[in-house]
C-alpha cells in the first residue's frame, strides 16, 4: 500500500502536525509506503499535480483548513481525474461540521474524516479498499454505494497521553523557524466561535512526558516553541509546573495562549520572576464588552480580564499580544475603535484585529441566522454583516487592522504611533481616513514608506510630534538623506563638551549626526553610528540641553 500525503501550507514558515502525528502511530508498519509532496498555496497547481502523479499512490490523504481548502481541491480533483482508482481521503478542521453537502458537491472525494485521527485513521487503513466496512470507523463521513450519506460522528482520542509523539516521525519538519508542541487537547472554555469550544474532555500530557519531548526539540536546536494549549492557565498548579519546566530551557522562547481573566495572584508572582524573553504571550480578549463576551459564551468576568490584561502588558520581561474580533454579535464599530485605544493604553505588545470567521462545527455557525449574522459560504467563512455592524463598517474594521499591523505592530513605528493614539483619541480614525484617501491602506508598504507617511502626516496634522517622527526614522536605520531626516546635520559633527547619554557608549570611531530641537541648534539629539561596519541603526544616543 502506498500513501501519498499532500502537505499544503500557506508558506514555508508553517508546517502542519497532521502527517507526523498520524504517521508516528503506524510508522512500524512496513507494509505501508509513505510519500509526501510539500508545497505552498502560492505554487503552480500543475507542477504540484505533476510531482504527485508520478508516485501512483493507492491512497491520497491531506488536511484541509481555512486557507488551503480551495487550492487543495484544485490539486486533489486533478489527481483523482488522473488516478480514478486511487482512494482520496481528507481530514482537518474544515470537516468538523455536517459534511454531506461537501461530499455531494465534490464526488471525487471518497471520504472525509471528522475529529482526531491518531486512533481511527489506522483503523481505516485496515479496510480502506472495502467501503462496505467504513461504517465501523469513528469520525468517517462518506456516501455509500447507493449514494446515501453516512456519518460516523466525531472521533476523539481516548488515550492522548499514550500516543507516540509526532517528533518521532521521520516526517516531522525540523527546518521551520518554530515547532508546535501539543501539551493539552480539548478546552475548558465554551467560546461559541471556536472549534475547540465543545471539545471535551480536556486531556493533558504529564510534565515528565513534556520534558522528554522538549529535550528532543532542544537537541534539534529549535529556538521557538508554540505550545498548543487552548488556555495555558486554566489550572494554576499545572501552569506553574510548566513554567518551571520552561526554565530548564532558557535558550528557547515559548509562545503561549493565556486567559487574562484567570490569572491567580500565585501565577502572577511566577510570571514576574521569569527571565526576559522566555515567554511570548497571546492574551485572548476578543472584545472588551461584557454583552459581547456573554453572547460569545466566553468564560470569565470582563473586569478580571481587563485587570489581568493590564498586568500582563505591564510586565517588562515578556511581550503580550492581544486580539480583538470584529463581527462578533453585539459588537459595534465605535466600540472596536475604543477597545483598540484601551489596549494601546495598556501598552499591548501587538494588537491583532481579525474578522470573525464562522468555522464548521462551531455553535455560532449553527446559530448564525438566530444571531443575525451573514457570512461567506466559502472559506474563510468571514462575517459579512451583523445586526450591529454593516458591510462597510466591517471593511473599515479590516482597514483598521491593516493600519495596526503596518504601524502599531511594527517596532520601528510603535512608540510614536502609541503616543499619537493616546494624545488624541481621534488619531486612529483620522489617520485611517488619510491612508484610504491616498489609496495606500490596501497596498503593501515597505518599512521606509510607512515611516515617510507617518512623518508627513505628523508634519501636516501633529507638528508637535514631527521631531519624534524624525527620531523614530533615524533609530529605525532609515536613510539620513530622506525627508524625515531633513533637519539632521551629518557633516563634520564633533561631540559637545557635555551631553546626557541615553543609550550606548561613545567612542571616537563613531560617525555622529545631530538633530537640532530648534533653529538655534544649541539643543538636540546626537546619534552615533558604527562607521567601520556601516551599520544603519545608531548604537549611541545622547541629548544636549
Amino acid at each position: 500500500m502506498k500513501i501519498l500525503w499532500i502537505d499544503l501550507n500557506c508558506s514555508y514558515a508553517h508546517s502542519s502536525l497532521a502527517l507526523p502525528a498520524l504517521h508516528a502511530q503506524i510508522a512500524e508498519n512496513t507494509s505501508i509506503e509513505w510519500v509526501i509532496v510539500s508545497a505552498t498555496i502560492n505554487e503552480n497547481v500543475g507542477s504540484i499535480v505533476d510531482d504527485a502523479y508520478r508516485h501512483k499512490p493507492d491512497i491520497i490523504a491531506a488536511t484541509a483548513w481555512l486557507f488551503n481548502h480551495e487550492q487543495l481541491l484544485h490539486i486533489t480533483s486533478r489527481l483523482k481525474a488522473l488516478l480514478p482508482e486511487t482512494c482520496l481521503i481528507l481530514g482537518g478542521p474544515e470537516f468538523l461540521g455536517d459534511n454531506e453537502f461537501f461530499l455531494r458537491k465534490n464526488p471525487f472525494v471518497d471520504c472525509v474524516f471528522r475529529g482526531e485521527g491518531e486512533e481511527a485513521f489506522p483503523q481505516w487503513l485496515t479496510c480502506w479498499n472495502h467501503p462496505e466496512q467504513w461504517n465501523t470507523i469513528p469520525g468517517l463521513c462518506f456516501l455509500d454505494a447507493d449514494k446515501q450519506y453516512k456519518d460516523n460522528g466525531i472521533a476523539r482520542v481516548s488515550n492522548f497521553s499514550g500516543l507516540i509523539p509526532p517528533e518521532n516521525s521521520r516526517f516531522f519538519n525540523w527546518s521551520k523557524p518554530f515547532v508546535q508542541l501539543e501539551t493539552t487537547r480539548g478546552c475548558f472554555n465554551t467560546c461559541a466561535f471556536c472549534v475547540s469550544g465543545g471539545e471535551k474532555p480536556i486531556r493533558t500530557l504529564s510534565i515528565d512526558s513534556i520534558r522528554q519531548r522538549l529535550h528532543t526539540i532542544h537537541e534539534h536546536g529549535i529556538k521557538n516553541v508554540r505550545v498548543l494549549d487552548r488556555t495555558f492557565n486554566y489550572n494554576t498548579r499545572r501552569a506553574k509546573e510548566l513554567l518551571q519546566l520552561f526554565l530548564e530551557y532558557p535558550d528557547i522562547r515559548f509562545h503561549l495562549e493565556i486567559h487574562p481573566a484567570l490569572l491567580s495572584d500565585e501565577l502572577k508572582e511566577e510570571l514576574k520572576q521569569l527571565p526576559q524573553g522566555l515567554l511570548h504571550l497571546e492574551a485572548g480578549i476578543q472584545s472588551l464588552r461584557e454583552p459581547v463576551l456573554e453572547q460569545s459564551r466566553r468564560m470569565g468576568k470582563l473586569s478580571d480580564a481587563l485587570e489581568g490584561l493590564e498586568f500582563l502588558c505591564s510586565l517588562p520581561n515578556m511581550e503580550t499580544h492581544a486580539d480583538l474580533i470584529a463581527g462578533l454579535p453585539l459588537y459595534h464599530l465605535n466600540e472596536i475603535f475604543e477597545d483598540v485605544y484601551t489596549l494601546v493604553k495598556y501598552n499591548a505588545g501587538e494588537i491583532q484585529l481579525e474578522s470573525l470567521k464562522l468555522l464548521p462545527g462551531t455553535e455560532m455557525r449553527r446559530r448564525a441566522k438566530e444571531l443575525g449574522i451573514s457570512y461567506s459560504p466559502f472559506p474563510p467563512y468571514e462575517v459579512l454583516e451583523t445586526n450591529e455592524i454593516s458591510v462597510s463598517e466591517l471593511q473599515t474594521a479590516r482597514q483598521l487592522s491593516r493600519l495596526l499591523d503596518g504601524f502599531y505592530n511594527t517596532p520601528a513605528w510603535q512608540s510614536l504611533t502609541r503616543e499619537l493614539i493616546l494624545n488624541d483619541q481621534s488619531f486612529l480614525s483620522g489617520f485611517l481616513e488619510y491612508l484610504i484617501r491616498i489609496n495606500l491602506i490596501d497596498q503593501p508598504m515597505s518599512l521606509e514608506k510607512r515611516g515617510l507617511i507617518l512623518y508627513e502626516y505628523c508634519k501636516q496634522n501633529y507638528p508637535e510630534y514631527q521631531m519624534q517622527a524624525s527620531i523614530a526614522w533615524i533609530e529605525a536605520g532609515m536613510s539620513l538623506k530622506k525627508v524625515p531626516a531633513e533637519k539632521v546635520k551629518t557633516k563634520h559633527q564633533v561631540p559637545p563638551e557635555k551631553w546626557e547619554v541615553i543609550y550606548g557608549d561613545y567612542k571616537d570611531s563613531l560617525r555622529l549626526c545631530f538633530l537640532p530641537l530648534d533653529e538655534t541648534a544649541q539643543c538636540g539629539y546626537w546619534f552615533g553610528f558604527e562607521s567601520e561596519i556601516q551599520k544603519a541603526v545608531p548604537v549611541f544616543k545622547a541629548k544636549t540641553c
